[in-house]
């Protein structure tokens, strides 16, 4: 009997959960406010009606007649709270012809990981983030112009082979090694010329996709363009759910892709990877008896990517999406420094005619314009000598400093063009949608803005965890630091990562936020009192909902989402180009 109870409580439960779910989707706010009208007119009671501007209309029969909508708390008191049941017809031309092409250009996104979820989570972050996206894009550039102009007064065989090879890995987590004179040698001894083209041949291959990632954005870029005028043609229809505003605010993905495109990074870990243990049966290195293989003398190389021998500052950093970069950009910024600065002693010393092995005289048969092989052999000690790194000559170079020259000029310059990309974008979001009938902040002009500062957060939060990441491991392992500065280290890296997790943990809302926020707006759920009446701008007691659009002046609606068409697009356009203009980096 008792169990007769519960399985009938739980039914009755259940039959009224189904009433409450249908009865908010159960108003018809056009319906209801009809009938409130027609009562109106009938009593002369013309209280809550409202005009086209929101004013109050006049207890007169013609006058009622003419209301085009009503205040929210009339608006509250006929219709409830509930929302309009959705129009599945218009959602699903909404969501085919607004948002369907751009999720299918994620796919054209740059990977390259050696797992699945790590692939994802760079299709996350970038959804979540487009600031940081853009920022690891620009930072990319911004650091490959740097290195290549700083090579070009070097004047060193195999130089500009370095160049490429510097360049192409910066999707992976670079280091350096000078220890048993590894990196000395491979840039000084002779019998390392063929190391260096033949590497950066190995990394210079072509990615597979731009033809038909070419393909996806021509066919996004028309299908906004045409849906976006087609909407503009008719702004009176499906006013409240028009995907306008969904279209512009994922308007920033065509310059990230196609930014990519440009750049085409090699993030292929395993191609990568390869190539490095190719090259590595040819390196040589200085010893007292010559010049032997590295291979021969330990597992160490001078220039590796494998990040299992030594931990990385950040784990982020050891991920090969192009995302990544933030995190990859500072510590490779100073390797890249380090193999610099040996180029430089080096081809100096070459210029002042200083052969490597001390005490002999320099070499040049014929007056050739080149350096004969004999000038440049000579034992470890002199090898280093020949191209000394600054850390490992701090008496003579001072103290060695873990930030690459200008780093964070750069990073302040990679920080400006993403953030005016996501927040054009956002703005034309939120323009579109301001200035949509009822003017003022609402619920869809709230979710594009909470999208934008959620992106802005993520950034942010994620940069500062790489610049402390970087500094904290510079200085790990330092038996002279005092007590006090070792626990303001172990302090600074937890607060990295907690950081680096806040900031993931965010991007995964934000993207959630994104794809549920247009969603939102197809399926009409902000179609309700509240939202129609832009009462969370105007206060409850000033909000009102225009339900009748067929005699409305929508001539400042009309301005503003071409308005936010033209922002976006410009700016957009503008990332494009920009990017095209820094992208003359590579040497010749």
């Amino acid at each position: 009997m008792m169990q007769l109870m519960r399985d009938t409580t739980k039914t009755r439960l259940f039959l009224l959960l189904l009433v409450s779910l249908r009865g908010a989707y159960a108003v018809n706010v056009t319906d209801c406010f009809i009938n409130f009208r027609n009562n109106a007119n009938q009593t002369l009671n013309a209280s809550g009606l409202v005009d086209a501007n929101g004013g109050s209309i006049t207890n007169t029969s013609s006058e009622i007649l003419k209301a085009v909508g009503f205040t929210y708390g009339a608006c509250l008191s006929q219709c409830g709270s509930g929302t309009q049941k959705p129009d599945w017809a218009n959602v699903s031309q909404q969501f085919s012809a607004w948002l369907l092409p751009y999720l299918a250009l994620i796919s054209h996104l740059p990977f390259g990981a050696r797992h699945r979820v790590d692939n994802l989570m760079s299709v996350v972050l970038t959804i979540g983030s487009p600031v940081l996206a853009g920022y690891s894009m620009i930072f990319t550039i911004l650091n490959a112009r740097w290195i290549s102009r700083r090579f070009e007064k070097v004047s060193f065989p195999n130089a500009k082979h370095a160049v490429r090879i510097l360049i192409s890995l910066q999707q992976t987590p670079l280091k350096i090694t000078n220890e048993d004179s590894l990196l000395s040698s491979l840039i000084v001894l002779p019998e390392n010329d063929d190391w260096w083209p033949k590497i950066a041949d190995f990394l210079d291959y072509t990615l597979n996709w731009p033809i038909a990632s070419a393909a996806s954005i021509a066919w996004v870029v028309v299908a906004y363009l045409l849906t976006a005028i087609g909407s503009l043609s008719d702004i009176d229809a499906n006013l409240d759910s028009n995907g306008q505003g969904a279209g512009s605010i994922w308007l920033w993905l065509i310059p990230i892709v196609i930014g990519w495109l440009q750049l085409s990074p090699k993030c292929d870990y395993v191609r990568i990877k390869r190539a490095m243990d190719n090259a590595d049966a040819m390196a040589f290195v200085a010893t007292h008896c010559g010049a032997i293989k590295a291979s021969d003398l330990s597992e160490r190389r001078a220039i590796s990517i494998d990040s299992t021998l030594e931990h990385p500052s950040s784990p982020d950093e050891s991920l090969t999406p192009p995302i990544y970069n933030y995190a990859r950009a500072i510590p490779w910024s100073r390797s890249a420094e380090d193999v610099f600065d040996a180029f430089l002693m080096a081809s100096n010393n070459c210029r002042m005619h200083r052969p490597v092995r001390i005490g002999d005289i320099w070499k040049n048969a014929g007056g050739r314009n080149t350096i004969e092989p004999s000038n440049r052999s000579g034992n470890p000690s002199e090898v280093n000598a020949y191209c000394r790194l600054p850390r490992y000559a701090a008496p003579r170079w001072g103290i060695w400093s873990p930030w690459a020259s200008g780093i964070f000029f750069r990073m302040f310059v990679a920080s400006l063009l993403p953030l005016a990309l996501q927040w054009a974008t956002t703005g034309a979001a939120v323009l579109v949608v301001y200035f949509t009938p009822t003017n003022g902040l609402g619920c869809r002009s709230l979710g594009y803005i909470i999208y934008g500062a959620l992106a802005t957060i993520v950034w942010a939060m994620l940069v500062a965890s790489s610049i402390i990441s970087h500094y904290t491991h510079s200085y790990s392992g330092r038996s002279s630091w005092s007590p006090f500065f070792s626990i303001t280290m172990r302090l600074a890296k937890v607060l990295s990562n907690l950081l680096r997790w806040s900031g993931k943990f965010l991007a995964i809302i934000n993207a959630v936020w994104l794809i549920t926020a247009s969603m939102l707006q197809f399926m009409g759920v902000y179609n309700n009192c509240y939202c129609n009446s832009s009462a969370l701008g105007r206060g409850v007691q000033h909000g009102y909902n225009i339900v009748i659009n067929s005699n409305l002046d929508l001539s400042l609606t009309e301005a503003a989402w071409w308005g936010g068409l033209a922002l976006g697009c410009s700016t957009s356009l503008g990332f494009v180009f920009l990017m095209s203009l820094l992208t003359d980096f590579v040497p010749t």
